[in-house]
């Protein structure tokens, strides 16, 4: 006996057993639900060709082939990685606006009998609630900026916030990027920006509004993605947590942290290069020198005296911020990290939760 195939609109990964979009290979890729896999009723080729018969010869023939290609794909999932789901299955499923794709498979499944939820309006009735959310979820957080010059170990403190129990945004995490011109992750390619959104927002549905949440100080970019702008606006008049860290001290983490460009030269040097007009040929001269003479940490400061720390300075000069705490920090090591963590939570009294690590 078949199951009833339930409309929602319901879409938290979650709340299923397992989100299954069917849409081709490059829209899911493009953007996604966070957690859903990629179960396509089409890929991408034979999208093209059912397109090209309906524009070229008829809907019906469209129809009519698409049916059968989605028949083979869908049986081919039922043989993979459906092979082995339980009769109490509960998926969720949906395509590009909740039409013949989602419905065909959904039959398929609910033919077997388990309970069958499809998106209503599919994935853009699910982009219109990330834009809905994006305005209406950053004014209710009790955002606390992390700040400091870089090398500071922001993102770090980020985490044993996190391990104490704070509530954390890691926006350079989901972005895939560190932030700055030396930011790129390797391996690790940027998402586009809607799919940033859609996991920006998965992250913002886990907090409570009542706690503190911290976040990194960051400028309106994280590499080619944009922070979105009530999130940004919020950020921007929000109360900063300062980390104040001798230069040395950071000129060496920052060397612990981007140890791929002490083995990527040539990627070092078009980065410096890259500062000509800022800051001239005699200065990234002498960079350029240090690089080749591999005195990374004399580079480091450099760069930081020279580039950075003026331009952090030019930005907090510009704004009149808040400043909730200032916390000095002789060296950017797990130990003065946790000690900072601790510090910043028993400052919020009994409005941040503290666990010991």
């Amino acid at each position: 006996m078949s199951a009833p195939i339930h409309t929602t609109t319901d879409w938290k990964a979650g709340h299923y057993d397992m989100v299954i979009d069917v849409r081709s290979p490059s829209e899911f890729a493009d953007d996604h639900i966070p957690g859903a896999v990629n179960l396509p009723a089409m890929s991408d080729e034979e999208r093209a060709v059912v397109g090209t018969l309906y524009k070229q010869t008829s809907a019906f023939e469209a129809r009519k082939t698409g049916a059968a290609i989605m028949s083979r794909n869908i049986a081919r999932h039922m043989d993979t990685v459906l092979q082995d789901k339980p009769s109490g299955f509960r998926p969720l499923i949906h395509c590009w606006r909740g039409g013949q794709r989602s419905r065909a498979f959904a039959l398929v499944l609910s033919e077997v009998g388990w309970t069958t939820h499809l998106l209503h309006g599919g994935y853009k009735a699910y982009r219109r609630d990330i834009l809905d959310r994006l305005k209406d979820i950053p004014p209710s957080l009790n955002l606390q900026i992390i700040a400091g010059r870089t090398g500071s170990g922001k993102t770090a403190l980020l985490q044993h916030l996190q391990q104490k129990g704070g509530q954390i945004v890691d926006l350079e995490d989901l972005a895939a990027h560190r932030g700055s011109l030396l930011g790129q992750i390797p391996g690790r390619p940027q998402p586009s920006q809607r799919l940033f959104e859609s996991c920006l927002i998965d992250a913002l549905l886990e907090l409570d509004p009542d706690q503190p949440v911290f976040v990194e100080s960051e400028s309106s970019r994280i590499g080619n993605l944009q922070i979105p702008p009530v999130l940004w606006r919020q950020m921007t008049t929000a109360p900063l947590i300062t980390l104040d860290v001798p230069v040395k001290a950071r000129a060496a983490y920052l060397v612990s942290v981007y140890d791929r460009l002490t083995t990527d030269t040539a990627d070092l040097s078009r980065l410096i290069s890259g500062m000509v007009r800022r800051h001239g040929y005699e200065v990234t001269g002498e960079w350029q020198k240090l690089m080749q003479e591999g005195n990374w940490c004399g580079l480091a400061e450099a760069l930081l005296s020279t580039h950075y720390d003026p331009a952090y300075d030019q930005s907090v000069n510009r704004h009149n911020r808040t400043q909730r705490l200032q916390i000095t920090q002789p060296e950017c090591s797990a130990a003065e990290m946790q000690k900072s963590a601790a510090q910043i939570l028993s400052s919020f009294g009994d409005q941040a939760p503290v666990s010991e690590d």
